[in-house]
């Protein structure tokens, strides 16, 4: 099972960068949190974040890779 943390669901945030070239998402988009899931270990750690864009976009953010802010 994978770890999964809630303690942020439901705040805002806004998109600072993001290295996908193909999403639609731009700097100042905002969305509300839904969890942090952690994958791996070690080295292999991986960190994604859930957020439900406003533009209905379900893009998750790669910690390391891509960057928001929390509003609230």
């Amino acid at each position: 099972m994978l770890p999964i943390d809630e303690s942020n669901k439901g705040r805002r945030v806004e998109l600072v960068s993001c290295d996908d070239p193909y999403t639609k998402l731009r700097p100042g988009d905002k969305g509300t949190y839904e969890y942090t899931m952690t994958t791996g270990d070690g080295r292999d750690r991986m960190i994604q974040h859930s957020i439900k864009w406003d533009s209905g976009s379900t893009l998750m953010m790669v910690g390391g890779h891509d960057s928001f802010k929390f509003l609230d």
